[in-house]
């Protein structure tokens, strides 16, 4: 260990200590999955613990200008949809806001059914591609027009969609693929899908999870081909698990901190593929423990580094290993995750220029970080409207003093509560959140 990584050495948790348990919400991925799913349904289905977030909340207020509204009970801990086993009819205009599940699940449901269906986001939800999911319905016969860039605002005209067999590029996004796989049931004739250099694959082993939870059917030839049957999704009710990018930012927070952590709800049955940064931790040294029903990650008071990691399959949790590799004892690139220089920001970018502003060194390319062993400097983060850079540098906060977010509410979009949870875990090592901009604790 050299003489900066000792200034921040902290002592390993007791053994005797039982862990913190941390109070995640709902998974953004399946709650938005499974709202697309119910509206599909025939049927009333229920939706336990949803994620209350901006972008669910954006993607339950698309789904009611469709034509499917979404009640909540008054805790807002079960919501409750109610589908016709078809798509939408009529003339509608969507508001996707920041939610990128919107602008890619939803507009393949509408072309499902008939009418005419504008789509519309934010401008940093515009600049995100759609070029290859709107090919992609034109070639299943609805019409398709889209924003200058190929992206939003997307006008959808149909009268359903044919199915057949359709090779998509998935080297942008896995988020497609989902839409189009989510809607194809719906379709008149079967589909057969074959995604060529498909990324965050888990997210799609997910996708088809729920689907067969709903009545789909749904076969995988040995050459990776996915053939979708037409037929009617029954409506279900469903617990969402606590989300799994979200775990990774409290249990990053265990590695640093030198203590143990527990997440209920995520266990070795969990459907979200992000549960696999617990396996990265444990390359940095952390003890982890995944259980039927519950994962824990203990620190060990420092962090391992040197090595080489391929977080292509996770890459939304990528920022949270970046941001506290600079506390390792020697550098750690993160390989294969170009695709999340297309997320809410030039992720890859942005995470070398925060980390330059606190004194740490980093080597990026096209598809991948370095980042090397420093004595990280307190400095203001810009966040870019980001919720996974204000996360992953607040992790890092709790070692390093000084470190302030300039949208501390950013976090909103899947984890509201963010701020006042990493408070009552860590007390007093939390970096401090401007009180107008708090969230999470109206």
């Amino acid at each position: 260990m050299t003489e900066a990584q000792s200034a921040f050495h902290v002592k390993p948790a007791s053994a005797a200590r039982p862990p913190l348990t941390a109070r995640i919400p709902g998974s953004k991925s399946l709650t938005n999955r499974a709202l697309l799913l119910a509206a599909a349904a025939v049927g009333t289905s229920r939706l336990r613990s949803p994620l209350v977030s901006d972008d669910t909340l954006a993607f339950r207020t698309a789904l009611g200008e469709l034509g499917f509204p979404v009640h909540a009970d008054p805790s807002d801990t079960v919501w409750s949809v109610t589908g016709t086993g078809r798509g939408p009819v009529g003339r509608a205009r969507v508001w996707c806001a920041d939610a990128g599940t919107a602008a890619r699940f939803l507009p393949p449901f509408a072309a499902t059914g008939s009418g005419e269906f504008l789509f519309d986001g934010s401008d940093q939800l515009r600049a995100r591609p759609l070029r290859p999911l709107a090919d992609a319905l034109a070639r299943l016969g609805a019409s398709v027009r889209t924003g200058p860039d190929g992206g939003l605002p997307v006008r959808i005209e149909s009268d359903g969609l044919y199915g057949g067999e359709l090779a998509l590029d998935g080297s942008l996004s896995s988020q497609y693929l989902t839409g189009l796989l989510l809607a194809a049931p719906l379709m008149t004739t079967p589909l057969s899908l074959t995604a060529e250099r498909l990324v965050s694959r888990p997210y799609v082993d997910m996708t088809l999870a729920l689907m067969r939870r709903f009545g789909a059917s749904v076969d995988e030839s040995a050459d990776g081909t996915l053939r979708v049957l037409p037929g009617d999704y029954t409506a279900v009710d469903l617990d969402i698990e606590p989300d799994a990018s979200t775990a990774s930012y409290v249990f990053a927070a265990a590695a640093v901190t030198g203590t143990a952590v527990t997440v209920p709800g995520l266990g070795r049955h969990s459907l979200q593929g992000d549960l696999r940064f617990v396996e990265v931790l444990r390359r940095t040294g952390a003890r982890v423990e995944i259980g039927e029903h519950a994962t824990t990650v203990t620190g060990t008071g420092r962090l391992r580094g040197g090595f080489d990691v391929d977080m292509g399959e996770i890459s939304d949790t990528f920022m949270t290993l970046a941001a506290i590799a600079p506390l390792a004892d020697g550098p750690i690139t993160v390989h294969s995750i170009a695709h999340a220089r297309l997320k809410e920001s030039d992720r890859i970018a942005a995470v070398a220029r925060n980390l330059a502003a606190l004194g740490v060194e980093t080597t990026t390319g096209p598809d991948r970080i370095t980042v090397h062993p420093a004595e990280p400097t307190g400095a203001g983060i810009a966040c870019h409207r980001d919720h996974r850079i204000g996360m992953a540098f607040s992790v890092l906060g709790l070692r390093v003093p000084g470190i302030t977010l300039d949208d501390p509410a950013c976090v909103g979009k899947t984890f509201p509560g963010f701020h006042a949870e990493l408070r009552r875990l860590f007390p007093g090592q939390a970096p401090a959140v401007p009180t107008a901009d708090r969230t999470g604790e109206q």
